[in-house]
């Protein structure tokens, strides 16, 4: 099965990613693509910004980054999110937007290798 990328974007200061999250899950997990997000389950409740918190902590130890490299652009209060996954040295961004992607691609659930 092939995925778009489309919740994938680069920006100057990393990669923002147009996620969906899914709280009060039984399990923490990467779903894949819904539509144009990138949709993820969550055990945390949507109350008083544990949903949030959970998010970058998870997202951090999937792409194997510090938490503080990830913060929330948009959707604080939503389901429908835009994370910024910040660069750590801007002299090398190319390079880490490609190694993110391909980390995220990675997660995707039966994803096959696409040409970039």
């Amino acid at each position: 099965m092939n995925y778009s990328d489309d919740f994938i974007r680069k920006s100057l200061k990393g990669i923002i990613l147009k996620v969906l999250v899914q709280p009060k899950s039984s399990i923490n997990q990467i779903v894949g693509p819904h539509g144009d997000e990138f949709k993820i389950k969550l055990t945390a409740p949507p109350v008083g910004n544990a949903a949030n918190r959970m998010v970058i902590q998870f997202l951090a130890k999937q792409l194997a980054v510090p938490k503080s490299a990830i913060e929330i652009k948009s959707g604080q209060t939503s389901r429908h999110k835009q994370l910024l996954v910040n660069y750590t040295r801007a002299e090398s961004a190319d390079s880490e937007y490609r190694q993110l992607k391909q980390r995220l691609l990675a997660l995707l659930p039966n994803k096959k290798d696409s040409t970039d």
